[in-house]
């Protein structure tokens, strides 16, 4: 398999993966369920602070599950990336 980075605008960095699994209170077993991947992608994904370097078909995966479960990322801004729960409303 190849690891490739994702330049789409839409990218995360492994630090708004964990940060984002714990506002959900999610263990990293059941990330990888809800986005289905393999456990071992998911820690992959969180081990960097940068890009996360894992295919883009899984990145998309993760970042889906987690939007999916009311978590918005903020761009880099200015001010630096981050993750927050989506304004319900």
């Amino acid at each position: 398999m190849i690891n490739l980075k994702s330049h789409d605008g839409k990218e995360i960095t492994g630090s708004q993966i964990r940060a984002a699994r714990a506002l959900v209170r999610w263990s990293a077993k059941e990330l990888a369920q809800a986005a289905e991947v393999g456990v071992a992608t998911v820690s992959r994904a969180e081990v960097e602070g940068g890009r996360a370097t894992v295919t883009i078909a899984n990145l998309k995966a993760i970042r889906l599950a987690l939007e999916g479960a009311g978590i918005e990322f903020i761009a880099e801004n200015g001010g630096g990336v981050g993750v927050r729960f989506k304004d319900p409303t």
